[in-house]
Parts: C-alpha cells; sequence; structure tokens
C-alpha cells in the first residue's frame, strides 16, 4: 500500500487543502502525519491562511486514512477535536526487514536515537528541513513541512511505495529518492 508521510502543517488550511489534493492525486492509502498539526507554536511565525478550525475539519474528513504521532505543539486538546488518535509519541512501521521508527522528532532525533537496530530508518518531522541522510547503520528522512519550510528545504512531502521513499513538492515534483533495499 502505498503511504503520503507529511509533517508540520501547523494550522494551515490553505497548504492542508493542497496536501489533501495531492494525497488524493497520488492514490495512496493511508496519510501519515508527523505531528504539528493545529497550533503554529511560539517559534514560528503564522502561517498562510492559519485557519486550526479548517484543518480540523478537513482532516476529520479523512480520520481513517490517517495515522499520526504527537508533536511539540500538539496537545490533548487538540484530541478532543481531532477524531483519529494524535497522541502517541511514536509509530513502528514495517517496511520490508526494515522497521521505521516514525516520530515527530523533538524527543528522538539523529542526536538523541530511540533503541534501533541497524538498518532500521529513523523517520522524523519537527525541523521543518527535508532530509535523508545515512548515519551509521541507519538512516534518518524528514518529510520537511507542508506550511513553514526553512533553510531553503522544499513544501512539501514524502510517499512510501513498498521499498521506494520518494520526496516530492507539494505540486507533484519528485526532488529525492530513497530505496530501502540499498541499506
Amino acid at each position: 500500500m502505498k503511504m503520503m508521510i507529511a509533517s508540520d502543517i501547523h494550522g494551515s488550511a490553505k497548504y492542508c487543502r493542497m496536501l489533501l489534493e495531492a494525497y488524493e492525486n497520488e492514490k495512496a492509502g493511508r496519510l501519515f502525519l508527523l505531528g504539528d498539526i493545529l497550533y503554529h507554536g511560539p517559534r514560528n511565525d503564522l502561517p498562510e491562511e492559519y485557519d486550526p478550525k479548517q484543518v480540523i475539519a478537513m482532516l476529520n474528513e479523512k480520520k481513517e486514512q490517517i495515522y499520526s504521532v504527537r508533536g511539540n505543539c500538539d496537545a490533548e486538546v487538540d484530541q478532543l477535536v481531532l477524531d483519529f488518535p494524535i497522541l502517541a509519541d511514536y509509530a513502528l512501521v514495517p517496511v520490508g526487514d526494515r522497521m521505521v521508527y516514525a516520530t515527530h522528532g523533538h524527543v528522538y532525533n539523529w542526536e538523541k536515537l530511540p533503541p534501533m537496530k541497524p538498518g532500521d530508518i529513523l523517520l522524523c518531522g519537527h525541523t521543518h528541513v527535508s532530509a535523508c541522510e545515512r548515519f551509521g547503520e541507519y538512516v534518518y528522512m524528514n518529510p520537511g513541512s507542508i506550511s513553514l519550510p526553512k533553510a531553503d528545504s522544499p513544501r512539501g512531502y514524502m510517499l512510501l511505495d513498498g521499498m521506494q521513499f520518494i520526496w516530492k513538492t507539494l505540486d507533484g515534483e519528485e526532488y529525492g529518492r530513497f530505496d530501502a533495499d540499498s541499506l
């Protein structure tokens, strides 16, 4: 099953709408959100078209298709309005013989690793910078942010299709690819 992976919506109705349009165009079976869904946080400017209530309505329409982990800007009050679970700190996703440890990145990240075996993949959001980097015996990946990208990172998402991780802009242009079989 093809899965779309995105992070750091930060309450932007405009970019949430664009993400959901891309999700439909990609014909993905699931949308995996890596946290920071509704609130922009004290370190960020307000994203374009900041409207958490609209984001809630759009995402709740897809509740059966969404997996999520908690970001540093997500709180229990957000769970009260979202109809899908968001408060897990991490999720484990098997990809072939590999395990993907998916988390927001504010607790565990490339500098503070969770328990992982050689060949596992650490998937985080939080930095708003897309990445695919080998660190010793594991790989760190980040889809970047759809609403507030930083460090000249494109506004985009990732796809997981079989063993392929594919980075795309919100316009659907591919700009990166990693084959998990290459580990």
